[in-house]
């Protein structure tokens, strides 16, 4: 009751004008803000993404199929942009944030933090779902951690290639799902052609997540993300199942670092070369919509005219 007195008082005090002192928890700097809401945003993207995973595997087609791989980590994606969105853009991608400081939207400087920050949340991650799930993976595999094989249960924290995928095939599917997915996010938040309405993004990006899983899923594990795989890889090496993690797929560790930030910029730079480069000026544009709204009224006005006769 106290708390809710006192957010009254607040609310009441900022319509009258008088100023109001912020809470002293609030942290004036904005580097530290931005990291601990990327972690954040991070950690609950990966948290519901590998859970998701961790019960299918482990439940051995019990509590979940492949798709519900995809919708965990489409909704984990929307829950993510829910937590960091407002504060540092909820990247949790490391070939978003690259693609960002390529086309200039955020400043290069920026860049360290942002990777750092999703590899602390990507690690914390693999490290609670492997604590949550434990006795159920130890169950699963009987206490044999192998990274390959029918009890294999390294996959559920990091991406590894189906057996007739090759590097180079594998490296173009990372590219080319890491590109349609920077595409599609550039056509959400271009706010000159359809972007995402407002308040809706969480969804749209989740959305798109789900569609890249369940059409571009199948022969790597769509990790089209640096620091969600690389993360979760380091923690399972430390964890038991060792070097092998890094020796699988033919050295395929690589592939999901290096891969995704060139289809990131490629995806991006298509989107921006084909359609944002190609809007007409703001001048045009808003007589375009002018004209549509004319025309808009001069139909209801019809419209009414006939209903009343």
């Amino acid at each position: 009751m106290k708390d809710l007195v006192q957010s009254v008082e607040l609310g009441v005090s900022q319509r009258k004008g008088v100023k109001v002192s912020r809470p002293k928890a609030w942290l004036q700097n904005e580097v530290v803000r931005v990291g601990l809401a990327e972690s954040l945003c991070t950690y609950v993207m990966m948290v519901f993404g590998l859970g998701s995973v961790a019960q299918v595997v482990t439940g051995q087609g019990a509590f979940g199929q492949y798709i519900s791989i995809n919708l965990g980590f489409g909704l984990g994606v929307a829950m993510g942009v829910h937590v960091g969105g407002k504060v540092s853009g909820a990247h949790m991608n490391a070939a978003v944030s690259i693609t960002m400081c390529a086309f200039g939207r955020l400043a290069w400087k920026m860049l360290p933090l942002y990777v750092f920050a999703q590899l602390l949340g990507s690690f914390l991650a693999a490290g609670t779902i492997y604590g949550v799930y434990y006795e159920a993976i130890f169950d699963y595999c009987g206490g044999n951690l192998t990274v390959t094989g029918a009890r294999a249960t390294a996959g559920i924290f990091a991406t590894y290639p189906a057996p007739y995928l090759s590097l180079l095939a594998g490296f173009i599917d990372q590219v080319f799902g890491t590109a349609m997915l920077l595409l599609c996010l550039m056509a959400l938040g271009d706010q000159k052609n359809k972007p995402a309405a407002a308040g809706s993004e969480p969804v749209a990006v989740g959305l798109l997540v789900l569609l890249i899983g369940i059409s571009l899923g199948s022969n790597s594990g769509y990790a089209i993300n640096p620091t969600r795989d690389i993360a979760p890889r380091v923690f399972t090496a430390i964890a038991g199942w060792g070097a092998d993690v890094f020796r699988s797929g033919n050295g395929w560790w690589w592939v999901p670092l290096v891969a995704p930030p060139i289809g990131g910029i490629l995806g991006a730079g298509l989107y921006k070369a084909f359609v944002e480069m190609l809007h007409p000026p703001l001048s045009e544009q808003s007589e375009g919509l002018l004209e549509e709204e004319t025309v808009a009224l001069e139909k209801r006005e019809n419209n009414c005219a006939n209903v009343c006769v």
